[in-house]
């Protein structure tokens, strides 16, 4: 049994907000104080009429009334403001520390995760978390506190004064405070199954603009323009379509929506009340004075609600996102790290797989030792890659041991792991740095010698200096490398890195014919005394290896050294037969 500590998985919603959780309190509080306050003044207004009518009438004025209500108006304003201010000032300092702790968190969950999650997803991804959706949450913890509270708050107050104050008039104030939300109702009910379907028609629409933009070329060269671009046309007019329909759909209770929350429509309700309750005797004049003060300002709030929907929308989907981001298992960390005691790995009684469904490896179990090539071929398919992904825990074997040095790779600290595994893949991993800083990648002390020597050995010193700053040039800036150079530059990396154990997914893949012998031969000098893990496709780079691992649906059904195997009858000589009889490489293996 493993001795380790998986990290925890901070809790899907509590822990999203846990370094603001004190502060949205707080937030909550100046939020609903504002809105009680900011009705005081205006009930104020009320109060004071009724105060000075004696006057009208030659009847004495209670002076100390007045200012008591001029002072608690007053009052009233200034704390309504300060508290609104202070309100929207640490709800945006509260945001501004809560998208710096998401992004530090993002980025420490990041280096938890295991490589293998970063093959499996696009930078685009990583940038959509750590910017887009951490940025989406602005309007949910700035904004929409504060609106929400006074979306309630405010009407909820305003209809309890004026029911208690006169009820026709208090019902005159609601009708339209009703009618608005009904309308607004009907069109998010309108508007919520429609939501899934535009998200899935902007991705389509975004998919054909990016095939189109990079099919220009294509398009010019081939003449067919016309054609190329239909894809890109339909998906236009549908979308087109699509939101025209949805429009349709929701704009008639919106406009509705709009005419009766209006405050002319308020007023004029409420006048038209007024003056039928005063003239029946129902109602004393000073007493409509509530309702037309309060009551056209009740749907105010529904219309920035409304106006906010869209944004509210998007942080949520963010905040879903970034539980879902979080909740990412991350790779497991040995409590009490052990060292590894030389650089042979084994594999013992390996299974993996990605998913329940689909076992990858089953039950293998190999050993390569210092100083030997070990070469993995096979089919597409047949497990591979993944097997030498296992060594540098690109992936944790679901049973069985990977052990490098006789110890677990499970109980091997991260950094010890790297400095005792270098790996050179197909995808090539550049900075937008310069070409010295890139190949001392792994290893920033460096001396200048030291990442000359690497790269004369893969092949790639004369090329770096054809570039406009030699070593100072900066990738995607000063210089564009093709895929065999590029290759060329992380197989210097990898030399200079100088890990005992070496795992190369065809490192020669991109290299041109002139330079591949070149760099089979800094490959073989550098195994001296090291483990190297190959995976081969091109059969003739490997003939020399120590030991040939043939894997086909995930098991090793043959293994032993070239000359052996391709008179086997087995796997490896049909791979090997096929691989010969093919005229691009037919040349490269006799030559070899």
């Amino acid at each position: 049994m493993v001795a380790a500590a998986a990290d925890p998985a901070p809790a899907p919603e509590l822990g999203l907000f846990q370094a603001v959780g004190g502060r949205l309190v707080v937030i909550v509080g100046l939020s609903l104080i504002g809105a009680l306050t900011s009705v005081v003044p205006l009930i104020g207004i009320v109060e004071l009429a009724r105060a000075l009518a004696p006057g009208l009438s030659g009847d004495p004025v209670e002076a100390s009334r007045v200012w008591w209500i001029v002072g608690w108006s007053c009052g009233a304003l200034v704390v309504s403001f300060a508290s609104a201010g202070a309100s929207a000032i640490v709800s945006h300092l509260a945001d501004n520390d809560l998208q710096l702790d998401l992004r530090q968190r993002i980025v420490e969950h990041l280096r938890r995760l295991p490589l293998g999650w970063f093959d499996q997803r696009s930078s685009g991804l990583v940038k959509k978390v750590t910017e887009n959706d951490v940025s989406a949450l602005h309007q949910l913890v700035a904004h929409a506190i504060q609106d929400a509270i006074a979306a309630v708050t405010v009407p909820v107050v305003s209809l309890v004064y004026l029911f208690a104050v006169d009820w026709r008039l208090a019902l005159a104030s609601a009708t339209p405070l009703a009618l608005a939300i009904v309308c607004f109702v009907l069109m998010m009910a309108k508007s919520a199954p429609r939501y899934q379907d535009y998200d899935a028609s902007l991705v389509r629409l975004n998919q054909a603009t990016i095939e189109y933009a990079h099919g220009i070329a294509v398009v010019k060269a081939f003449g067919e323009a016309g054609r190329s671009h239909g894809r890109y046309r339909r998906e236009v007019s549908d979308f087109v379509r699509f939101y025209d329909d949805w429009n349709r759909d929701t704009n008639r209770f919106a406009t509705l929506g709009e005419l009766v929350a209006s405050p002319a429509v308020a007023l004029a309700l409420i006048g038209a009340t007024a003056a039928w309750t005063v003239s029946a005797g129902w109602t004393a004049p000073v007493d409509a004075l509530p309702a037309l003060l309060l009551g056209v300002g009740l749907t105010a709030p529904i219309g920035k609600i409304e106006w906010s929907a869209q944004f509210l929308r998007e942080a949520t989907k963010a905040r879903r996102s970034l539980t879902e981001f979080f909740a990412q298992p991350t790779i497991e960390r040995p409590t009490q790290p052990s060292a590894p005691n030389g650089s042979d790995i084994g594999f013992e009684e390996v299974c993996f797989s990605y998913d329940r469904d689909h076992q990858v490896l089953s039950d293998i179990t190999a050993s390569a030792q210092p100083g030997t090539v070990t070469a993995l071929v096979g089919p597409s398919g047949s497990g591979k890659t993944s097997l030498a992904r296992l060594a540098p825990r690109f992936y944790d074997a679901n049973s069985g041991t990977v052990r490098i040095g006789g110890v677990d790779v499970r109980q091997i600290a991260a950094t010890a792991l790297y400095g005792q595994v270098g790996f050179v893949f197909q995808d090539t991993y550049q900075l937008r740095a310069t070409i010295r800083d890139n190949i001392r990648l792994t290893k920033p002390e460096a001396s200048d010698e030291a990442v000359q020597l690497a790269a004369r050995a893969a092949q790639i010193h004369d090329r770096i200096l054809r570039t406009p700053l030699g070593y100072e040039s900066v990738l995607g800036r000063d210089v564009h490398l093709s895929g065999g150079e590029a290759q060329r530059l992380m197989i210097a990396r990898a030399l200079l890195t100088d890990a005992p154990l070496l795992v190369l997914d065809e490192a020669t893949a991109f290299a041109d014919p002139d330079c591949e012998a070149a760099i089979q031969t800094a490959l073989s000098a550098l195994a001296a005394q090291r483990t190297v893990l190959v995976i081969a496709h091109r059969l003739h780079t490997i003939t020399g290896a120590d030991q040939i691992l043939v894997l086909d649906g995930g098991r090793i059904v043959e293994r032993g050294r070239h000359d052996q195997l391709a008179r086997a009858g087995g796997l490896y000589q049909r791979l090997w037969q096929n691989y010969q009889a093919s005229p691009a490489n037919f040349g490269q293996a006799v030559a070899s």
